[in-house]
């Protein structure tokens, strides 16, 4: 029994992960998810980013979308919608996507606290073949560290491509050398970067508008299948500091940019003496329509129990962020597949179709949060409680496919009277735990 608990641990429980930037001003791990074979969901990582007190995580584009979550501190996030330049201040809570191929930056604007952000990173599986499918950022700026997208070239070829000296070229692609994450105020050393954040928020926008080509003016519906180009004369221009014409803007002066959604401003979508829920999808935050995710967040009082359930749509992939419990899945045929204790930072995934539930400890609340592989109104059936499936078939066919009378089976469906988030009269009692110690992973989450 405790083999096949602990190979479950070992495979629902994910802790497989890759450190990608690390520097002495912040870090950013991802996670390597498991694929499922059964269906053609898009493949997903779990990543997360660790920022000290005024750093910045240098402007770049990604070759996947990414959908962040800030846990701790304050942040400032500078990108590219549809041609124009935006900024969005983010604090615990907020919720904002940044699709494939689009340039951005990000700020640690506390002076004193660390930013804590996870993120899902949606890979496109139609191009997993490709070498740079495991996730890879294109940094803008840059020279020996991180290296820039124009190191790639001959710098007597950027010379004529930009019409500017290749001593020039050469300036610029040798400055850069603290890494992807740097601290914004050194004294000792202060950085291009640093220089750039020290102008005002339309200057910052304007550089960073000047890396990308303009892609014309769709409907908003239709932006996902807008082709992003990135102009190296542009983006050097930007380095340089060249001029350049005003950005355009519509009569109101709005750039008609999303904003981003809180999970602890939104009203619970189920609440109980028990706990309650929160979840976000394409209807409730309209940039999710084309990431294919979706998004939860839980808080299960203590000895409280999410009812056994089942997610039709999706696979679902939880963070535990604060507190402890445990998490039981079943397998299609009926025996177990992980009975695990989770704690603070444990990562877990949940196959799509299988049967679950989660548990929180008696010694405090249980707080989860979570992607899942669609961005539709997730409508899991629940096993057990007052609104399960069991109950709304009920009948003669489902007594007799438990052998049991039509009337000693109303009398154990209708037992219990509450729905979604029930009383658990053991929760998760019991020994030491024995999850994967997330704190190695996510440090301070």
């Amino acid at each position: 029994m405790e083999d096949r608990h602990h190979r479950g641990e070992k495979a629902f429980l994910l802790r497989d992960w890759k450190r990608v930037v690390h520097t002495d001003a912040g870090e950013m791990r991802v996670l390597r998810s498991f694929r499922s074979q059964r269906s053609a969901e898009r493949s997903t990582r779990i990543g997360f980013i660790n920022m000290e007190p005024s750093t910045l995580f240098i402007p770049q584009y990604t070759d996947s979308g990414l959908v962040l979550f800030v846990r701790k501190g304050e942040a400032r996030l500078g990108t590219i919608y549809r041609n124009e330049p935006v900024e969005r201040s983010l604090r615990k809570g907020d919720v904002y996507r940044i699709p494939a191929g689009s340039a951005f930056y990000l700020v640690n604007t506390g002076e004193s606290r660390k930013l804590r952000v996870i993120c899902s990173i949606e890979i496109d599986t139609s191009e997993e073949d490709l070498p740079t499918r495991n996730f890879q950022s294109f940094f803008l700026g840059g020279g020996p560290n991180p290296a820039s997208i124009l190191t790639g070239f001959d710098p007597e070829t950027l010379a004529t491509a930009f019409n500017v000296s290749s001593g020039e070229v050469q300036e610029i692609l040798s400055r850069e050398i603290e890494g992807p994450i740097v601290h914004m105020s050194d004294s000792r050393r202060p950085s291009a970067w640093s220089k750039f954040m020290e102008l005002d928020e339309q200057d910052r926008l304007r550089h960073l508008r000047k890396a990308v080509r303009e892609y014309g003016d769709e409907d908003e519906d239709e932006d996902e299948d807008e082709q992003i180009e990135w102009s190296w004369r542009k983006l050097l221009e930007s380095v340089l500091g060249r001029r350049r014409r005003p950005e355009s803007r519509d009569e109101w002066g709005h750039r008609h940019a999303p904003d981003s959604c809180n999970l602890y401003d939104r009203s619970p979508d189920f609440r109980n003496d028990y706990g309650w829920s929160v979840a976000l999808d394409e209807y409730d935050y309209k940039p999710l329509r084309h990431s294919g995710i979706g998004i939860y967040l839980v808080n299960l009082s203590p000895g409280s129990m999410m009812a056994p359930h089942v997610n039709p749509t999706a696979t679902e992939y939880g963070i535990v962020l604060s507190g402890s419990g445990t998490i039981q899945i079943g397998y299609p045929n009926g025996s177990s597949a992980m009975n695990a204790r989770v704690r603070e930072g444990d990562v877990f995934w949940i196959p799509r179709y299988f049967p679950f539930c989660q548990i929180s400890s008696n010694s405090g609340s249980l707080e989860f949060f979570g992607f899942t592989t669609s961005a539709r109104r997730n409508r899991p059936q629940f096993l057990a409680g007052r609104n399960s499936v069991l109950r709304a078939m009920g009948g003669p066919e489902l007594a007799r496919s438990f052998g049991v009378s039509d009337k000693r089976l109303a009398e154990l469906l209708r037992a219990q009277r509450e729905s979604v988030i029930l009383p658990s009269p053991e929760a998760a009692a019991g020994g030491p735990d024995q999850g994967f110690d997330g704190g190695d992973l996510v440090a301070d989450f």
